[in-house]
C-alpha cells in the first residue's frame, strides 16, 4: 500500500511504559543533509514487528497531528510455526532480516530523530525471541523492543481514536493480529490540548488467538464450512469470557476494526481491483454487508482468493481465519456499523511520541 505523505487524522492511555529509542542514544543518529524547509523539523519512526508483517512509518509533525513521508510494509510471516515448534524457525528470521534491514535504510535516509521499533506476540511466545532480538542487533544495527499485550491494546487505541464516531457513547475496537488479537471499550475521547484525541479506554484484553495460529490449526487452503465454525466457536470462548467481565453491545455502540482482515474485507465489499488504502480508511459497513462479504470470501476456492486483488497469494491462506475471529466478535457484540481503519500501532507511536516531546504544545489528559 502507499503509504507516501499521507496526513493522519479524523477522516483520527496512558503511555504503555518508557519507549526505547535506537541502540546509539536518546536519539535516532539520522543524518540531515540538504533537506528542504520541512524536512529539517523532527521525523518520527514507527516500526511493528508482527506475528505475520512487518511494517514501517517515518512522519513529521504537522499543526495538530502528523504527515507520513515514508512507509513500508510486507508480510514476512515470522510467526511461521511457532505454534507448533516454540521457537522462530531460520526461513522466517532470514524475511524479517531482510525487512528490517529495509526499514533501517528509509529510517537512516530520511533522517530520523526519534523512533521506537516494537516487536509484538511471535517474539512474546517464541522461546528464542531474545536471541532474534540480538541478532537482528548486530547483524542490522538496530534495537527492537518486544511489547507486552496490554501496550498493544493501548498503542492500537491510540492509533485508531480519530475514527471514532463522536456522537456515540462506546466504541468496540478490536485488532486481528497473527498471532494475538485485542479487543478494546472505548468511551468517549478525551479533549486533549493539542494533537489528535486521546482514548478513554474502558476495559481491554488480548485473545491468544490470531489469523496464523488459527490457519495453522484448521488449515487455510480449504476452509469448509464446518472448520469455519470450529474457529469461529474456539475464539467465540475468549470474546465471552471478556463480554461476561466487560458488558456486551451498548444500543449506540459502534465497532472499528484495524487488521489486514477487516481491510481486506473492506477491499472486497468496495470492489476494489487493487488495494487502495485512501478508499477503505474510515469507510463504514453496515452488518449485512460485513456478513455478505464473509459469506463471498467462504464460496471463493483457494485460487480465487489467490486472484483477488485485495487478497492475493500472501493472504489467502489467512483471511478465512481473520474472518473466523471477526464473526466470533460480531455475534457476542452485535452492532449495525463497523468502521475500517487501515491504521494502528505505528500510528499510535508516533502520537505518543509526538505528544511525550510537546509537539503540539499541550499535555495530554490520562485516558483513565
Amino acid at each position: 500500500m502507499d503509504d507516501e505523505a499521507r496526513p493522519f487524522g479524523a477522516g483520527s492511555a496512558r503511555p504503555p511504559g518508557p519507549h526505547r529509542r535506537s541502540p546509539w542514544g536518546r536519539r535516532w543518529p539520522g543524518h540531515a543533509p540538504r533537506h528542504a524547509p520541512d524536512e529539517r523539523r523532527p521525523t518520527y519512526a514507527a516500526l511493528d514487528l508482527g506475528t505475520n508483517n512487518c511494517r514501517l512509518l517515518v512522519a513529521r509533525p504537522t499543526a495538530d497531528s502528523f504527515r507520513v513521508v515514508d512507509a513500508f510494509s510486507r508480510i514476512i510471516r515470522l510467526g511461521e510455526g511457532v505454534s507448533a515448534s516454540g521457537v522462530l524457525g531460520e526461513a522466517a528470521i532470514a524475511r524479517a532480516l531482510e525487512a528490517l534491514a529495509i526499514c533501517r535504510d528509509k529510517m537512516a535516509n530520511r533522517g530520523v530523530t526519534r523512533a521506537r521499533l516494537i516487536a509484538t506476540e511471535a517474539c512474546r511466545a517464541a522461546a528464542n525471541g531474545s536471541a532474534f532480538l540480538a541478532r537482528v542487533r548486530a547483524e542490522v544495527g538496530i534495537e527492537l523492543e518486544i511489547v507486552d499485550r496490554e501496550t498493544e491494546a493501548l498503542l492500537a487505541a491510540t492509533g485508531c481514536t480519530p475514527l471514532m464516531d463522536p456522537r456515540v457513547g462506546g466504541v468496540l475496537l478490536f485488532d486481528i493480529g497473527g498471532g494475538s488479537s485485542e479487543l478494546v471499550r472505548l468511551g468517549r475521547s478525551l479533549p486533549a490540548e493539542g494533537g489528535p484525541p486521546v482514548p478513554s479506554i474502558c476495559a481491554w484484553a488480548s485473545l491468544p488467538v490470531g489469523v496464523v495460529t488459527l490457519a495453522e490449526r484448521y488449515g487455510g487452503i480449504t476452509v469448509d464450512r464446518a472448520s469455519f465454525d470450529a474457529m469461529v466457536a474456539e475464539v467465540s470462548a475468549f470474546v465471552g469470557r471478556f463480554a461476561g467481565e466487560h458488558g456486551g453491545s451498548d444500543a449506540d455502540m459502534h465497532m472499528l476494526g484495524t487488521s489486514g482482515t477487516v481491510t481486506t474485507i473492506a477491499g472486497v465489499h468496495l470492489g476494489l481491483k487493487r488495494y487502495d488504502r485512501r478508499q477503505v480508511d474510515g469507510c463504514w459497513m453496515s452488518h449485512g454487508e460485513v456478513t455478505s462479504v464473509v459469506e463471498q470470501l467462504l464460496a471463493m476456492s483457494y485460487e480465487d482468493r489467490v486472484a483477488n486483488g485485495c487478497i492475493g497469494r500472501e493472504r489467502a491462506d489467512l483471511v478465512l481465519a481473520g474472518c473466523a475471529i471477526l464473526e466470533a466478535i460480531r455475534h457476542t457484540f452485535p452492532c449495525e456499523r463497523l468502521r475500517v481503519a487501515d491504521r494502528g500501532l505505528r500510528e499510535g507511536m508516533l502520537v505518543q511520541m509526538m505528544r511525550e516531546d510537546g509537539v503540539w504544545n499541550g499535555a495530554a489528559p490520562r485516558p483513565w
